[in-house]
């Protein structure tokens, strides 16, 4: 009886036909997941793995398979029924391109939404969105693998042969020349990330934890590898089709089926896929208007009754308003869930940059994302979604090549197979550390030495009616002499009032990593004596900054002041922070400016105020990005709002204080995108100060006599204009992102950009605060002859207005700016044109 069986069993594998084999792009020769394969005629069949493998069988006695993929040709193999054999295919993109239909009697015909069936189409799509989003199951769990390349592209065959890449052609890797980034293509940047990823829907909860990443290192003193990746990642952010607003390089472009997307885009059904199951149409799209920040490509939906896309190719119109992209494409991949929804499975975004669109060399970036064991429905231990909403392993960074080989969803190219490695010769290469330390020194304008950087440059010489010629000569220390230790200094001279400047400042991090990084904890003392114009706060620029020299109007309101610092600060994983600072200060008038106060009914003379305090500062940053420069951290725009919290304690007698006081403020500053319409950056801030003080020690509103457009000072203000010990502001400026100009004949192609701002400060000085009632407070001084330097708001807000265009150039931004209110102050300014470089996508 065994023995029957066993000739049964053998009889009837025989006669089962088994086909496997690895599918892949007959171009690019990349494998293909998710590809149909299925006996010709059938339904039996099945669907590749991220790998390209797949494997069907069957019993029938079946001559032919059938593969077929969306975007590409369906081929047809021959096969040998009642055997296991290996089937490789190779497909080949279908190349349709879609155009408009012209009716032959010279009339063009005109597109509308009334009565189209793709419109109709896709407003089932809209209709259908929230159940088809992975936010409809209670739970989702699933892995994530993350890739982002960044190379050097459309390299040419001379610039390949360099003298400098002799010894170095393994850099280099080739592509079709057809292909986004053209044919000779240098990586320069790579990481991986791999994680489990956790949903619940009630209550709303989305976790990552990141089980393990490796990224390319470049030498600290040059970039900040962590300010690296934060930038890329927020370039390329995840494609979530289902969304209105799709992010994509800091900008916001409509999704095709946004709720307002048949407004905006032209719809066409152009195929109706039926060999797959469910059936699929073919729904392509194109916008209205190709200069607006809007996608094109194709959409495929299922005829299931759930309208959910299964496949999405998105690219940009050449025209659009998007500074120096090339070419985009970005692919996203839907796999069904055992519920009969799709869900996201891969996703791959490719972007070519350059200077020119047409020709040159640019950089090209791509981001692939592969999401596998998708489990809906299965709820963890509350513990598993406790905590931030993004957690990093303690060993992540630590996995090696073996456990990246065997983890990563597919083989890496030849070309980026070593890059790390690659990577770390380059850098050995004294011409790239040449060139690394002149970019440097051009970009943060520090001249690195080793344990010690001089600069910045720019500082080294300015002018000011005060000092007149300046010159100044500093640096500090870099990691390689210490990462615990810090110092920093420099030493000035002014030729017109002949005094000596300098500053001196020493840090020790506490958490045994640079200060300069996220997230910090360090103790700083410093000391410094120089000059500084009351009003004057800038933003991520040097006071010294030579450009500054210049400005409009009288500017010769100076102080000198001797400050002793002690700084504590510490920043936590959640972007919360706070901050402790003592701070002695002693300040006395120069140029213009005069403490003067009356005693016995005669003027006197004050020469100095001295001043110690407590300060704290409570800031809540959530999912803040930033990148951190030589000198500054420069945060990366989102929506999230920051908060921040201030309070100033003077104490009177401890350090020759001769003042108490107490002095609340607050700041709420967020982003908010509106779509096509652009988006609005909004600042909102208060303060009170609770006790009587000299002018000097109110709150001195950031005023901007410098030709610079600075966004956090009022432009046609002047230095030390009005002093408050109470206030309130608020700060609007909206981007349109060219959505006015993108539609005018001729201005479309300038890719100008409009923005409009407004800013108002109410405010003013208590009874108790005004000199003209308090003889023993400091009086307002006033110019030679007689008129006021300084006033109060007590007369109604301060306002001012903008309206510019920015993307001239694709770097400068011009503001006319027009003053509001108070327009009788003697030398107040009621019209000023202000630049601003800044360079964006």
């Amino acid at each position: 009886m065994m023995l029957l069986f066993l000739l049964l069993s053998n009889f009837l594998m025989a006669q089962q036909t088994v086909v496997r084999g690895v599918v892949s792009d007959i171009r690019t020769h990349e494998t293909m997941p998710a590809v149909t394969v299925s006996f010709d005629g059938t339904s039996i069949g099945g669907s590749a793995d991220i790998h390209g493998n797949y494997k069907i069988s069957t019993e029938g006695q079946y001559t032919r398979i059938k593969v077929s993929f969306i975007g590409y040709k369906t081929i047809y193999k021959d096969i040998t029924p009642g055997i296991a054999q290996t089937i490789n295919i190779a497909m080949s993109e279908d190349r349709r391109e879609l155009s408009e239909v012209v009716i032959k009697s010279g009339k063009k015909t005109r597109y509308k939404n009334r009565n189209n069936p793709a419109v109709e189409l896709i407003r089932q799509v809209i209709a259908h969105k929230d159940q088809n989003r992975v936010e409809n199951f209670s739970y989702a769990e699933y892995q994530q693998y993350e890739r982002i390349i960044f190379s050097l592209s459309d390299l040419s065959e001379k610039f390949k042969s360099k003298k400098i890449f002799k010894n170095y052609q393994f850099l280099f890797t080739q592509q079709d020349s057809d292909a986004i980034g053209g044919k000779n293509l240098l990586p320069v940047y790579m990481e991986e990330k791999l994680s489990d990823n956790y949903f619940r829907k009630s209550p709303y909860v989305k976790k990552q934890v990141i089980q393990a990443n490796k990224q390319v290192k470049y030498d600290e003193r040059f970039i900040d590898n962590e300010g690296l990746k934060a930038y890329f990642n927020r370039m390329y952010m995840d494609i979530e089709i289902y969304d209105n607003n799709i992010p994509l390089l800091g900008n916001q472009l409509l999704s095709p089926i946004a709720d307002g997307a048949p407004s905006f885009y032209k719809f066409f059904i152009t195929d109706t896929i039926k060999d797959v199951s469910p059936q699929l149409i073919e729904l392509s799209f194109t916008p209205r208007n190709t200069t607006d920040m809007l996608f094109e490509g194709k959409i495929y939906i299922t005829m299931d009754g759930n309208y959910a896309v299964q496949k999405a190719v998105l690219s940009v119109n050449k025209h659009i308003n998007l500074n120096f992209v090339r070419q985009m494409q970005t692919t996203l991949a839907f796999e069904k869930t055992d519920n009969g929804r799709y869900r996201l499975s891969q996703s791959d975004l490719k972007i070519d940059f350059g200077l020119n669109k047409n020709k040159g060399g640019g950089i090209y970036g791509e981001r692939v994302v592969v999401i596998n064991n998708f489990v809906a429905n299965k709820p963890r231990p509350k513990e598993v979604y406790e905590g931030p909403a993004q957690m990093i392993a303690f060993n992540a960074t630590e996995k090696g090549d073996e456990f990246w080989k065997a983890n990563r969803p597919d083989t890496l190219k030849p070309g980026l197979a070593n890059i790390y490695n690659n990577i770390d010769s380059l850098q050995n290469l004294a011409s790239f550390k040449r060139a690394m330390k002149l970019i440097t020194l051009f970009v943060a304008g520090y001249d690195d030495l080793g344990p010690f950087e001089i600069g910045p440059v720019n500082t080294f010489y300015n002018f000011n009616p005060v000092e007149g010629f300046r010159l100044r000569l500093g640096g500090r220390t870099t990691p390689s002499l210490s990462k615990r230790y810090y110092f920093e200094t420099y030493g000035a001279y002014g030729f017109k009032d002949e005094r000596f400047k300098y500053f001196l400042s020493g840090t020790y991090s506490l958490n045994d990593k640079s200060i300069y990084s996220f997230p910090q904890e360090y103790l700083r003392a410093s000391v410094q004596r120089d000059t500084k114009i009351p009003g004057q706060e800038l933003q991520f620029v040097q006071e010294d900054n030579f450009l500054l020299s210049f400005k409009r109007g009288i500017d010769n309101i100076y102080t000198y002041n001797d400050i002793f610092r002690l700084d504590y600060v510490h920043e936590y994983l959640n972007h919360f922070s706070y901050k402790f600072e003592l701070k002695s200060w002693n300040q006395s008038p120069a140029g213009a400016l005069y403490f003067q106060n009356v005693v016995g009914g005669q003027p006197n003379i004050v020469n100095s105020l001295q001043t110690t305090e407590l300060n704290m500062e409570l800031r809540y940053a959530p999912h803040e990005k930033f990148y951190q420069g030589k000198l500054y951290r420069t945060p990366i725009p989102d929506k999230y709002p920051i908060f921040t919290l201030r309070y100033q304690e003077g104490i009177k007698d401890l350090f020759k204080g001769d003042y108490s006081y107490q002095n609340m403020t607050g700041n709420i500053n967020k982003r908010f995108y509106l779509s096509q319409l652009g988006f609005t950056d909004v600042v909102v801030e208060g303060g009170y100060i609770f006790n009587k003080l000299p002018y000097p020690l109110l709150d001195i509103p950031h005023a901007n006599q410098t030709y610079s457009l600075q966004l956090d000072s009022y432009n046609l203000m002047n230095y030390l204009e009005f002093v408050s010990d109470h206030y309130a502001s608020v700060d609007i400026d909206h981007h349109f992102n060219g959505f006015i100009f993108n539609k005018i004949p001729l201005l479309e192609d300038l890719k100008l950009r409009e923005v409009v701002s407004f800013k108002s400060l109410w405010g003013g000085v208590r009874p108790e605060n005004n000199p003209a009632n308090s003889p023993s407070l400091l009086q307002f001084p006033e110019e030679n002859n007689g008129k006021p330097i300084i006033y109060t708001l007590n007369n109604g807000p301060y306002m001012e207005a903008s309206a510019g265009i920015e993307n001239i150039f694709k770097v400068l931004r011009l503001d006319v700016v027009r003053r509001l209110s108070y327009l009788d102050h003697p030398d107040a300014a009621r019209w000023g044109v202000r630049a601003r470089v800044l360079v964006q996508f």
